[in-house]
This record gives structure tokens, C-alpha cells and sequence, in this order.
């Protein structure tokens, strides 16, 4: 499931659970949510470490060129 679907879900869950007085459909809609939250955390992390190294690869290879060119003189 997607890190939205949880989302809506636990929303209309915790909703429900409020409506009738129902405390564990309400924490089960806060626990999905928090799922979705962490799933939107985990892919933010992932695409900033892919950056990152993306970022570091170009430094690598820059510094290596220099390198080169420092001994061709």
C-alpha cells in the first residue's frame, strides 16, 4: 500500500473511530497514518542519499581530473 492510501485510510479510521466512540478503530486510523508518515520519511531519505551519491560520484571524478592534469604538465 501506498504511503497516501495509508494516509486517507487511517484519516477515515480515526474519523470513524472518533464518530462512535470506537477508542481502538481510532488508534488503528492514528497507526496508519503514522505508517504512511514513515513511508513518506523513508523516501525522502532515499532520494536524498541517492543525491548524495550522485554528488559525490561528480566529486570523485573532478578530483581525478585534476589529478590527471596536475601530472600532464
Amino acid at each position: 500500500m501506498g504511503k497516501h492510501f495509508d494516509d486517507a485510510v487511517g484519516k477515515g479510521k480515526e474519523a470513524f473511530g472518533k464518530a462512535t466512540g470506537d477508542r481502538g478503530t481510532e488508534a488503528e486510523g492514528k497507526v496508519d497514518q503514522a505508517k504512511g508518515q514513515a513511508k513518506d520519511a523513508a523516501d525522502q531519505a532515499k532520494e536524498k542519499a541517492e543525491e548524495l551519491k550522485g554528488r559525490a560520484a561528480e566529486a570523485a571524478e573532478s578530483a581525478t581530473e585534476r589529478i590527471k592534469g596536475a601530472f600532464d604538465r
